[in-house]
């Protein structure tokens, strides 16, 4: 019988390191597959600040086994954009770029219509490797839609000179934080919480404490925006609400997986708040039979829990069940 155009094993949505992960497992199992990745390759990454320093080191963010090799104890995100687009070059990975999933309906067991911007496909496997990155945590304060704000950052120059506030206490915040010091900006952040965020990269927490300490970044603890005009915000502070003139304002807060995404293909949220997806830890399969899920889309909105360095298995687990199940119909 001929198999029809654009089928397929598996269809892997999100075209990021743990999807190439999932992609070479495929491939080492003789299953069909396509990667469809809604911008460039590793697309989370590339949108990542310029000057990003990975936690972990570059061994712990290995594929397959490929040598990972880095100048420097911890690599940074270009180091890292080479390394992802050279193992997906060479091992002639087959994906689609700039081409967005926008529903996946099952139709059967073995069955999953995927629908994209360009095309459908069909698929009797789904890999969700989506991740995160692409949802802001919105403060749904007045001003949060003007110019000035912006919830990523990229480049400290941008802000040379300029009154930035940074509003969060993370990683994300911190860096920005410290990089726009460090280009002559004149930085005020405001933290929720009475200290910075404890899981800081440990070689940076002590500098962001101690440039605290000095008065070089002021800090309100315990606070939050409340309001943001063109020339200044409004903080709500244990001392009562503040007005500081402000160029510009970097909503650094967070970000969320695209859970309306996963409703829709019928996959189950928890109802405790974190909307944790219902899925098989040893297999990685969602309450959907044949929809998988890889990667840090595992965690809901608890997105610290998983990165690549842990979630680098679920490729294995879940080729390792397509392949018996496949077997087993057969």
């Amino acid at each position: 019988m001929q198999i029809p155009e654009n089928t397929y094993n598996i269809i892997i949505i999100g075209g990021g390191p743990i999807g190439i992960a999932c992609a070479l497992e495929a491939e080492k199992k003789g299953l069909s597959y396509l990667i469809l990745e809604k911008g460039c390759l590793v697309n989370s990454l590339y949108h990542y600040p310029t000057n990003m320093t990975f936690f972990s080191t570059s061994e712990k963010l290995e594929l397959n086994n490929i040598p990972f090799i880095s100048n420097n104890p911890k690599p940074g995100k270009r180091e890292a954009l080479e390394y992802y687009r050279r193992i997906a070059s060479n091992n002639h990975i087959n994906i689609n770029l700039f081409e967005k999933v926008t529903s996946v309906t099952t139709r059967s067991e073995n069955e999953h219509l995927v629908k994209t911007s360009k095309r459908e496909y069909v698929a009797q496997n789904v890999v969700v490797a989506t991740g995160f990155y692409d949802i802001p945590n919105y403060l749904n304060i007045p001003g949060e839609d003007l110019p000035k704000v912006d919830h990523y950052y990229n480049d400290p120059h941008y802000y040379a000179t300029q009154k930035t506030v940074v509003v969060g206490a993370s990683n994300s915040a911190v860096d920005a934080a410290l990089e726009i010091y460090r280009k002559g900006g004149d930085v005020t952040m405001v933290v929720r919480k009475p200290e910075i965020g404890k899981r800081v990269k440990y070689w940076v927490r002590p500098d962001i404490l101690n440039r605290i300490e000095e008065g070089s970044i002021k800090v309100h603890f315990n606070s939050f925006l409340s309001r943001i005009t063109d020339d200044e915000v409004e903080i709500n502070t244990p001392e009562g609400q503040v007005t500081i003139e402000n160029d510009f304002v970097l909503l650094l807060t967070g970000y969320r997986p695209n859970f309306d995404f996963l409703k829709d293909m019928g996959i189950r949220l928890s109802e405790d708040g974190r909307k944790i997806p219902e899925y098989d830890e040893e297999t990685m399969e969602t309450n959907i039979k044949g929809i998988y899920l890889a990667g840090v889309i595992c965690g809901g909105v608890e997105t610290h829990k998983w990165f690549i360095e842990n979630s680098r298995v679920h490729a294995e687990m879940i080729m390792e069940h397509i392949s018996k199940t496949k077997k087993d119909d057969n």
